[in-house]
């Protein structure tokens, strides 16, 4: 099958700035691919980062270089191999399952046996700031099911702990983005405990985490920036108890679903994640988030302007797209 292929780049401003350890994001700039065939269009998105060597040229480099393969009518498998795990192959491959679905005329969980997507609770972030300023922030979530606190190594204990002051009900997961040391995780297990904290997400840089061989956690610790692929599971189960799937890092929605299986198989538990995008990322993270116990796509909901028809999100809950929007006719 003869296929035309589309790719560019697009910005998407913030509502809000958004912050972590590493730095100030205002604006979401993303791929997006198009892939046609047959009067028929499928759509998918990535977004390079900086932290992963990434970036919007290098993201539509990679594509134009098997451009011609993809025309030709790449399949999805063989883009595995003829493209590097990261965001210009998730852009592609997202692209080719909604093309898929949109010519079978069935949805995307059809295709893979799964039920129907409905509601998803996702975690909703307090990024970082000032102690203060996470409460004031953390006070207009304190209904929701699950916040993400967003910390560094100035004053984690206070940032959580003002946040968890205004905020006593809902789930907690905490990010440092690698800030941390293991001397300073080892301190603060207890805080993290005493407030009830469910997560703690990649705390030490991915380079150093061997010091969480044979620790003994109070609370699960998540990889992050870590985990990329399939082949990276059982090595992380000796340190880890959980993984964070993100389609930008695996690759694309197959490289996603491969990660879920070999975390299974490594008795690891899932969470889904994503960079800061809008709803045309979110939609296939939303077939992972339904095997996740931790799900973490509120990325369109800091966008001043999604795309039309994306994801609509209310009280930290997330409903799935319009029809046709990403993966369904």
């Amino acid at each position: 099958m003869l296929r035309t292929l589309a790719a560019r780049s697009d910005a998407f401003a913030l509502a809000t700035p958004f912050r972590i350890s590493r730095g100030v994001k205002t604006v979401a700039d993303v791929v997006t691919v198009s892939v046609s065939a047959e009067g028929v269009t499928g759509r998918g998105e990535g977004v390079p980062y900086p932290r992963y060597g990434e970036s919007i040229e290098g993201a539509l480099a990679e594509i134009e270089a098997v451009r011609g393969a993809i025309e030709a009518g790449i399949s999805r498998e063989e883009l595995l191999v003829a493209m590097p795990a990261g965001a210009a192959r998730n852009a592609v491959d997202c692209a080719l399952w909604d093309l898929e679905a949109k010519l079978a005329g069935r949805s995307v969980t059809e295709l893979l046996g799964l039920p129907s997507l409905g509601a998803t609770p996702t975690a909703m972030t307090v990024s970082l700031d000032t102690p203060d300023a996470m409460a004031a922030a953390a006070g207009k979530l304190a209904d929701v099911p699950l916040i993400k606190i967003k910390v560094d190594r100035s004053d984690p204990e206070a940032q959580i702990r003002r946040v968890r002051e205004m905020a006593p009900a809902p789930r907690v997961i905490v990010d440092p983005n690698e800030s941390w040391t293991i001397a300073e995780i080892e301190r603060l297990q207890p805080m993290l405990v005493d407030l009830r904290i469910d997560l703690l997400e990649q705390p030490l840089p991915a380079g150093e985490d061997d010091a969480l061989e044979g620790f003994n956690p109070l609370i699960p610790i998540a990889a992050d920036e870590s985990a990329h692929i399939a082949d990276d599971a059982a090595a992380l189960a000796s340190k880890y108890q959980v993984i964070n799937i993100k389609l930008d890092k695996t690759g694309g929605l197959t490289g996603a679903l491969a990660l879920a299986d070999a975390a299974a198989a490594a008795g690891l538990g899932v969470m889904t994640g994503s960079m800061i995008s809008t709803s045309l990322s979110i939609a296939p993270a939303l077939v992972i988030a339904a095997r996740s116990s931790f799900v973490d796509l509120d990325g369109p909901l800091w966008l001043a302007e999604d795309r039309p028809g994306g994801v609509l999100g209310k009280g930290g809950v997330l409903s799935p797209p319009s029809p046709g929007f990403w993966g369904a006719p």
